[in-house]
């Protein structure tokens, strides 16, 4: 009996770290972003739950690098990639979902 089982060869640690380092400033970037927001419109006041959407947007793009890099540690070069593109579109929809909140209903982020 022979097993048709693929072995699996992890990506140079080079690449893995080129990989993560440029994607990982995507993520960094959606970071930025969610900071300069939260002081934008912290000015005005924020309710109690204006700030947890707020501070829980920046956290986002954090929680969702490190599950990349738990997900993506050991693969290949094209599946860490992959996997790390995946991750930067949930971040941008996640993004995408807070603005649009805050658009259509200001006064329930207002103090």
């Amino acid at each position: 009996m022979t097993s048709d089982t693929a072995v699996r060869t992890p990506a140079p640690r080079w690449a893995a770290v080129a990989i993560l380092g440029l994607t990982g400033l995507l993520y960094a970037y959606a970071l930025w972003n969610a900071v300069a927001f939260l002081i934008e419109h912290s000015t005005g006041g924020l309710s109690l739950y204006g700030w947890f959407v707020l501070i829980f947007a920046i956290l986002f793009p954090l929680i969702a690098f490190a599950i990349v890099y738990a997900i993506g540690n050991g693969r290949g070069a094209l599946e860490l990639f992959l996997v790390a593109i995946a991750g930067l579109g949930v971040v941008a929809v996640f993004w995408l979902n807070v603005v649009a909140h805050f658009a259509a209903s200001p006064t329930l982020f207002a103090a």
